[in-house]
């Protein structure tokens, strides 16, 4: 359900978001762009994700991990992606799919809720920015297109400030038994009206729950959903959605495997769903950092720093990996421990907004990363 705050029916996200006088100036004319943002909580493993098997240092560095990426997209010769990306490498092979790495916010602790701060503010440091880039964003939308939507059970940081948005959030009643979920869903089976309405109600209980749940069909459906909400023309044209369960401390083969399967599913619904807008789609995936070169004694990777990041859509010139590779080798490492980064991950999302909306990139950063140090934008995404 959708509480008071927000959005009663998308017809009235426009009207909604016609209230509000921008500050700063408009793209030129309105358009039929649409961004979406994919957070994924819990640190991501980007050398997990973009595996660099062309790395001498690799192997000796991921141990039993190093031959997580046999049968996954060999990308360029010193990436391959994770064979869980199947629909994703698909997008790659098609040029709609490229993917950053070395990339990092500003953040450089290891903390998760100070880094999702940095990541969703766009602040320099945790909590010296109150709102969020994402919504300060929709000020240099044209006012018809400055409409978003917050796939969330509650509204993430990204998207809080002075511009209103909707979402498309669970009840806040109390949580319900595994056991009564099953039993109204039996309930459910055979009715065509009321079966695809508790679907989708079940697609958003798990929300920020782990996208490997129910063999990544929970993520799916929230991908559909993402799309359904997004495709028509009164619909949002920004969308976050977040995803949760990344933090692989132990276990990271299988748990990673699962998560990449429910993000590649939640990918494929986006592109599908949306049709033929798909070309007029760009998607941002980033996490707020990323995981050690070297496992741990349980199998997993602990708190890192840089991580990689993958934007998709039809809208993107894609087909290849965005890299200032600093290396694996121990005297390359980030405190001794983590991949070093190399490329602005601030620098990034503006460069690929300011494209995808045709905006001025000085003035995109500047309203989105407002701490930001000027320098080199990364552009060409588009």
């Amino acid at each position: 359900m959708i509480d008071r705050r927000n959005l009663l029916g998308t017809g009235l996200l426009g009207a909604a978001a016609t209230l509000f006088v921008p500050r700063i100036a408009f793209a030129a004319v309105p358009t039929d762009k649409r961004f979406v943002f994919i957070i994924q909580r819990g640190a991501a493993d980007g050398l997990g994700i973009v595996v660099p098997v062309g790395d001498p240092a690799f192997a000796g560095q991921r141990g039993m991990l190093a031959d997580v990426a046999e049968g996954g997209v060999q990308l360029d010769p010193l990436f391959t992606l994770h064979p869980a990306l199947a629909q994703t490498g698909q997008l790659y092979g098609a040029g709609q799919a490229l993917f950053a790495h070395a990339i990092a916010s500003p953040y450089r602790e290891r903390s998760h809720f100070d880094g999702q701060n940095v990541l969703e503010s766009g602040g320099s440091g945790p909590y010296t920015v109150k709102d969020g880039w994402l919504n300060r964003m929709l000020s240099l939308l044209p006012p018809d297109d400055a409409r978003a939507m917050a796939i969330a059970a509650a509204i993430p940081l990204a998207l809080r400030g002075a511009r209103d948005v909707a979402s498309y959030a669970p009840s806040n009643l109390p949580q319900a038994s595994d056991d009564l979920i099953e039993r109204v869903s039996m309930l459910y089976q055979d009715d065509a009206q009321l079966h695809g309405l508790w679907d989708q109600a079940l697609a958003t209980r798990l929300l920020t729950g782990d996208l490997a749940a129910d063999n990544g069909r929970n993520a799916a459906a929230t991908g559909d959903l993402c799309a359904r909400l997004m495709a028509p023309a009164e619909g949002a044209r920004i969308a976050m959605i977040e995803t949760g369960g990344w933090d692989t401390h132990a276990g990271q083969r299988q748990r990673l495997a699962g998560q990449l399967r429910g993000l590649d599913a939640m990918i494929g619904a986006i592109r599908t769903g949306l049709g033929a807008e798909w070309a007029n789609t760009m998607v941002l995936v980033a996490t707020e950092f990323g995981r050690t070169v070297a496992i741990n004694g349980t199998g997993g990777t602990d708190h890192g720093t840089a991580a990689s990041a993958m934007l998709l859509g039809g809208a993107v010139k894609g087909g290849r990996v965005i890299a200032d590779w600093p290396g694996l080798a121990a005297g390359s490492l980030h405190d001794g421990r983590d991949l070093r980064p190399t490329t602005d991950l601030d620098s990034f999302i503006a460069g690929a907004i300011a494209g995808h909306f045709a905006l001025d990139p000085a003035q995109t950063r500047r309203v989105l990363f407002p701490q930001a140090q000027e320098g080199p934008m990364v552009e060409g995404l588009v």
